[in-house]
């Protein structure tokens, strides 16, 4: 088993002050590392219209470099607005990844949109920034991966990277809706792979990357992969369909390895990271994201109500 020992909470969007779109909600952090600071991107909301329906925005929050707990900046606006009537992220940015690519920084985010039978459809869209992540700007009003025969809805949950000179993106697939007990639409959405040569045009790898473990009715999302001795590490999330905001039910983190990035043998008792007894994150854990900085690892994650009170930091002891 890894081993990560828990630092606490580090950004609590709901303690934020005169940011009218950063209310609540800090999900799936990733971040981009600078020489003084660490810059986290998450997607957040305003609060709910009169009809109780969201939006949600991409932002982020600035850590100092060796104090990862000091936050020194937050932006004061979305780095990227919403789409234009009738696009696929009309009504918002949730999740997103960033990388860096040259002068660029990219972000690959699933963009949603309003449905009348179901909740809601998404689609995976990418975004350029040419000031550090600043401003981005949309390669045009079209998704870049997209429902297809065999993925006709429902895809999402995307993270990025780049290995040997080659782009790796792992999204969710919605596989079908089902009705709960409620008569409520939920999607079931497996984890899928598509790759890459330029970021822009993508191959789909075309089946499940991971086995269920809770029957086949299980929800998997934010898979993020990391490389470390000899090996590929997913740390991803899971959950059941049904009542999946609540304790029971809700959100745990996985575990996967794989030595080709296409068989994966899943292992969840060695993911290392569990609920607190109490406090932020002792409901549910989700949206793992792994990045290395001054050869500490750590891993960013989001607590109860699916990161609605923010995101905490856990760092690796030992090795992966």
């Amino acid at each position: 088993m890894f081993e990560w020992k828990k630092l606490g909470k580090i950004f609590d969007p709901t303690e934020v002050r005169n940011i009218w779109w950063m209310k609540e909600f800090a999900q799936a952090p990733s971040v981009l590392i600078f020489e003084k600071f660490v810059r986290v991107f998450f997607s957040c909301r305003p609060a709910a219209d009169s009809n109780g329906q969201y939006v949600s925005y991409l932002g982020y929050a600035d850590l100092k470099r060796d104090n990862l707990f000091e936050v020194i900046n937050i932006c004061k606006k979305p780095v990227l607005e919403l789409g234009s009537l009738g696009t696929f992220d009309e009504f918002g940015v949730n999740p997103a990844s960033v990388i860096r690519h040259g002068q660029e920084v990219r972000v690959y985010y699933a963009g949603w949109t309003r449905c009348e039978s179901v909740t809601v459809n998404a689609a995976v869209g990418v975004a350029i920034s040419y000031d550090d992540g600043v401003n981005f700007s949309r390669l045009g009003n079209g998704p870049v991966l997209s429902y297809s025969i065999d993925e006709p809805f429902v895809l999402g949950s995307p993270r990025i990277r780049k290995f040997n000179d080659k782009w790796y993106l792992w999204y969710v697939a919605g596989k079908r809706w089902v009705e709960n007990k409620n008569g409520n639409p939920e999607p079931i959405y497996k984890i899928r792979m598509a790759t890459s040569f330029d970021g822009i045009k993508w191959v789909k790898h075309g089946s499940d990357l991971i086995e269920s473990k809770l029957g086949d009715s299980e929800c998997q999302a934010s898979p993020d992969v990391f490389f470390r001795n000899g090996k590929y590490h997913m740390f991803f999330s899971y959950r059941f369909n049904f009542d999946f905001k609540t304790k029971d039910k809700g959100y745990r983190i996985g575990y996967a390895h794989s030595k080709d990035l296409i068989t994966w043998v899943r292992d969840d008792d060695k993911a290392g990271i569990r609920l607190s007894d109490a406090g932020w994150d002792s409901e549910m854990i989700s949206y793992p994201h792994l990045f290395e900085l001054d050869s500490h690892v750590f891993m960013l994650y989001q607590g109860n109500h699916i990161g609605k009170y923010g995101f905490g930091l856990a760092e690796l002891k030992g090795e992966l």
